[in-house]
């Protein structure tokens, strides 16, 4: 005190911040919290891309990690996703072709099964489907991991988890999500023709058929279909190994499992829209 005299200037008094500052600043760290994982998840796809064209990523163990996962995600989804595309073909391919046949409007047979199916449903159930199947699944090896500190563990020993547990997953994810979705696609459309024949007889014969689809067809649905099924299958797998790596030592398993089935939920339905609304 007697020293601010001396100079001739005040003490310092603490800051108070105003109403619409501490408002602002409230905001802007709930904003920043809502943000972080969604710039943590597009960090993790860039170090996939990035990886996955580094030769120096691809080792033995990580060749290993890549053919279970993708064997899992393929082999564990393909019965579900044959029956979902069973299930789709009749309930709406099967309806497309008799509703617009009655009409006389078999023309838009192919437009309306690339609206719903192509562009639609087949991505998105395929994607849900591998989020149960295969996403669940890693969420809860690596929660494990993280939890138990394992992964921890692996960084004390210089291996890098990214590399080692969420790279592969990624990958594999991807490939099957596009792989599936293109099994999903074709099935349906078999299933859908077939059904319709057998409750009447059609005069559309499937060479028509099916030519009445791929011309309706146009290039964004060649482009954008690839880039929306890997991507699906790319965000599922890192959104729930994020949340995984993101648990707290109190938190078990089954409190990841909720959360990162939400929020593989969201990455298929935002990617579908986005994809779909520049088509």
């Amino acid at each position: 005190m007697s020293q601010g005299l001396a100079t001739g200037s005040l003490p310092a008094r603490p800051h108070r911040r105003l109403l619409p500052q501490r408002l602002l600043a409230a905001l802007g760290a709930a904003t920043r919290r809502r943000a972080r994982f969604v710039l943590l998840l597009a960090a993790l796809a860039l170090g996939v891309f990035r990886e996955a064209l580094r030769p120096l990523s691809w080792r033995r163990t990580v060749y290993s990690e890549l053919r279970r996962a993708l064997r899992q995600s393929v082999g564990g989804a393909l019965a579900t996703v044959l029956v979902t595309a069973a299930l789709v073909g009749v309930a709406l391919v099967n309806q497309a072709l008799f509703w617009l046949g009655e009409a006389g409007q078999e023309n838009l047979i192919g437009s309306v099964l690339v609206s719903g199916l192509i562009r639609g449903i087949g991505p998105v159930l395929v994607g849900l489907i591998l989020l149960g199947r295969s996403g669940m699944l890693a969420l809860a090896e690596i929660g494990s991991l993280q939890i138990g500190g394992q992964v921890r563990a692996m960084e004390a020993q210089g291996l890098d988890p990214f590399l080692m547990l969420l790279f592969p997953r990624a990958l594999a994810l991807a490939l099957a999500c596009f792989t599936l979705t293109v099994i999903f696609i074709a099935v349906a459309l078999l299933t859908g023709f077939l059904a319709d024949n057998l409750v009447q007889a059609s005069t559309v014969t499937f060479g028509s058929f099916l030519d009445g689809v791929l011309r309706a067809l146009v290039l964004a649905d060649v482009v954008l279909f690839p880039l929306k099924t890997l991507g699906i299958g790319l965000l599922v797998a890192l959104a729930a190994g994020l949340t995984a790596l993101q648990a707290r030592p109190r938190e078990s398993t089954a409190d990841l499992l909720p959360k990162g089935f939400v929020r593989g939920v969201l990455v298929i339905v935002v990617v579908n829209v986005l994809l779909t609304v520049v088509t």
